[in-house]
């Protein structure tokens, strides 16, 4: 971790990004993703990546094509993965916690290079499918239920408010439709700090500032904002128009190793160490090198060196 960064800015950045490169618009190839991945760990800000997103039906790809760089010494921290499964509710999914038992059970030996598949997301439509879905799941997956960002999630939320699981939401994607609006990411945002459930986010956040883009085209909302404005949002309890105008703000923002200010408001770092904790875990994003490319841009990382 680079040492003089504010502390609210690494506690905000540490393990934000989970890598997603096969999804669009990337579109990698397995082995061109794995490789990225592996890059990506190696680089000077590798501690923003968490884990890789992986299809439950590409596992034997990615075996195959991780299989000369996954860490093999007992001393070296795994490969986390974050697993796509089938979704709540249906009969295919007591198989893909089974499967994804029997490639823990193969990577917990360094031999076979060292992964681990602990995190799994699927989507939800009931209460009824996320409670069969968590009488399912053994105690060392923690699941993410993927929610509408257009409908009310309220019930959804009480679902899973006190389980040992979080929700997850779709906050972009290649197609005009597929971008919620400013107004239902904060509305699914207070839903979720009032329900007390922690979430992540994917999808359409690239860049650390909300944006219009061109190619979708839509308007996206900023990584920056949305970790941010949900710290607020729990801190403060803040209405949803107060998270609107936090999602949509474009100035200047203050780290610094005790606070961190945004549009007057103001969050201590402990207060955002608990909200990347316990209210807004992380976002999936197709690059690690954009996000970090932005950062630099905007002055808040330092440009390392020519190759960053």
């Amino acid at each position: 971790m680079i040492e003089t960064l504010p502390k609210t800015l690494a506690c905000l950045l540490d393990g934000l990004v989970d890598y997603a490169g096969l999804f669009p618009p990337a579109r990698e190839d397995m082995e061109t993703m794995v490789k990225g991945f592996d890059d990506g760990l190696d680089h000077p800000m590798g501690w923003m990546l968490a884990r890789v997103i992986v299809p439950v039906g590409k596992l034997d790809e990615f075996e195959q094509a991780a299989a000369s760089l996954l860490p093999d010494d007992d001393t070296d921290d795994p490969w986390c993965l974050s697993v796509l499964v089938s979704p709540a509710g249906s009969d295919e999914l007591e198989g893909d916690i089974e499967r994804l038992a029997a490639f823990n059970e193969r990577h917990c030996n360094a031999a076979n290079g060292l992964a681990l598949a602990d995190v799994i997301e699927l989507r939800a439509d009931s209460a009824e499918a996320i409670d069969s879905a968590l009488d399912l799941l053994p105690d060392d997956l923690f699941p993410f239920f993927e929610l509408s960002s257009s409908s009310d999630s309220r019930g959804l939320l009480a679902a899973l408010a006190g389980s040992e699981a979080a929700a997850k939401i779709r906050t972009g994607g290649i197609k005009p439709e597929l971008n919620p609006s400013t107004a239902d990411v904060a509305r699914f945002i207070r839903n979720a700090v009032q329900a007390d459930v922690p979430f992540k986010a994917t999808a359409g956040l690239h860049h650390p500032l909300p944006n219009e883009n061109p190619s979708i085209p839509a308007h996206q909302q900023g990584f920056l904002n949305v970790f941010l404005a949900s710290a607020a949002a729990a801190v403060h309890r803040l209405n949803e128009g107060d998270i609107v105008e936090l999602l949509d703000y474009t100035g200047a923002i203050e780290f610094e190793d005790d606070q961190v200010s945004i549009d007057g408001l103001v969050l201590g770092c402990e207060q955002l160490e608990a909200s990347r904790g316990g209210t807004a875990i992380s976002f999936g994003s197709c690059s690690w090198r954009e996000p970090i490319a932005d950062l630099q841009s905007l002055g808040y990382l330092p440009r390392l060196d020519s190759s960053d």
